[in-house]
């Protein structure tokens, strides 16, 4: 039995569906990304600089320490639309209750690790001084939220599968007020700082958390959750470590490649790192709008390799390209022709604004290249390959960003922060490049098998 909330993309109007299938979950990753924003802006005002910087320089960590586990709810994803789409109701059930499941145990595993390890990690971000200090409060305060995280993003992985993106935004905007609310009254009226910010923050996902969870247990047709027996299925666990392990260990290398340019970031002084905090807080939200259809074309892909729609699978990646790229070229021009004010808002240090606005200005203005990179890995993911485009990230982006700075970057005449920022878009070129030869080989192979 389907619910109101589920969707065919099996059958209509391509365009349409995803347009639909991708606006919720656009202003659900905006709205997830506030969690952040909102520390970030509200530490900035009340706090001080200080305290923006160390809340701002603990993403990158933060992302490199969850994206191998988060990655793996694109296993999830694939595989609940492609049992959906081919209407295999007890592999849907088991992938729904081995989901949820795997992901209690990871968030314990990430919040114990990362609860413990939070001095060595921030000893390898070369931090120092107050920022050191209030960043180490922050991130094991932040970590013990993972639970609640990895919960949300498996669950959320779910209904994205099945089409059901409007209840997640329905819950995070419910959690984000709670948070905005909570990160006032703690930093303004109890002055609890960067303290203040990660504990309205751990709140807030926790809400949001038990929301997708509840709404699992509340379903009574092809994704229920049976909260009274919880198991990990052994069968549907390989498949999902098959396809989410290669998508967390990119998402991984991504975020460690970030990690060792942040460290040269920060090499360059307070105000270039809390200006640099400031602007991949401002561009973060361009990268989850576009985001959004990387999502969708794994959904919709994965549903169509279901039901042996194989036809419809080039023209959901064209449609996916040119959504991407509009949506990235929009946005990006208006966060660089309102950069300054933008900034402003994390900061009224005009120091830190400026250095906010060198990387603005390098990035976002072409910042839909990354968006129709991930639209690629999206389409290769829901055919079911995974590995390759893992491995083509990991040498067109990380590794050559790492060799890019261990290079031209130490060259007196380039040992700039801009030298750092022209990193991304080159390699998001090259990635992109490359992704392409392999979607062409991967889907001529598919049809012939097929």
């Amino acid at each position: 039995m389907k619910s109101k909330n589920e969707m065919d993309m099996c059958s209509g109007s391509i365009f349409g569906k995803m347009l639909i299938f991708t606006i919720p979950l656009m202003l659900s990753s905006m709205l997830q990304l506030l969690f952040n924003a909102a520390d970030i802006v509200v530490v900035g005002n009340f706090a001080g600089d200080n305290s923006l910087g160390a809340v701002g320089s603990t993403g990158s960590l933060i992302n490199l320490l969850t994206n191998l586990f988060i990655g793996l709810s694109v296993g999830v994803n694939v595989l609940v639309a492609r049992y959906y789409g081919s209407g295999q109701k007890d592999n849907l059930h088991d992938t729904v209750q081995t989901a949820v499941t795997l992901s209690c145990v990871l968030g314990v595993v990430v919040a114990v690790f990362g609860f413990f390890c939070t001095p060595i990690f921030l000893k390898w971000m070369k931090l120092e001084g107050e920022i050191l200090s209030l960043a180490s409060v922050y991130l094991r305060i932040y970590f013990l939220g993972m639970p609640a995280v990895m919960v949300y993003n498996f669950g959320s992985a779910v209904l994205r599968a099945v089409g059901d993106t409007r209840r997640p935004l329905l819950f995070m905007i419910l959690s984000g007020i709670v948070n905005v609310g909570l990160n006032l009254l703690f930093v303004i009226v109890f002055d609890m700082n960067v303290a203040g910010v990660a504990i309205a923050t751990v709140i807030s996902q926790t809400i949001s958390a038990l929301l997708v969870i509840l709404c699992l247990i509340l379903e009574k047709g092809n994704i229920h959750f049976d909260v009274r027996h919880l198991y990990i299925d052994k069968n549907i666990l390989v498949k999902i470590l098959s396809i989410g392990l290669p998508a967390g260990f990119q998402g991984t290398l991504f975020s460690l490649s970030n990690v060792f340019i942040q460290s040269s970031v920060n090499s360059f002084g307070d105000i270039t790192i809390t200006g640099n905090s400031s602007a991949i807080n401002i561009e973060g939200f361009v990268y989850v709008a576009m985001n959004a259809f990387h999502q969708a074309v794994i959904s919709f892909v994965s549903q169509n390799i279901g039901a042996g729609k194989k036809e419809r699978i080039n023209k959901i990646t064209v449609i996916g390209l040119l959504l991407v790229s509009s949506t990235g070229l929009l946005l990006g021009s208006l966060a660089n022709y309102f950069g300054r004010e933008l900034l402003s808002i994390y900061s009224r240090n005009p120091a830190i604004i400026e250095a906010g606005l060198i990387r603005i200005r390098i990035i976002c203005s072409i910042y839909f290249l990354c968006g129709i990179m991930d639209v690629i890995v999206g389409a290769l993911r829901g055919l079911g390959y995974s590995t390759m485009p893992a491995i083509v990230s990991l040498l067109g982006a990380c590794v050559f960003r790492l060799i890019w700075l261990a290079t031209v970057f130490q060259f007196d005449q380039w040992h700039t922060v801009q030298t750092i920022y022209y990193s991304y878009p080159i390699s998001w070129i090259l990635t992109f490049s490359v992704h392409v030869v392999c979607y062409i080989i991967v889907k001529r192979k598919y049809d012939r098998e097929h």
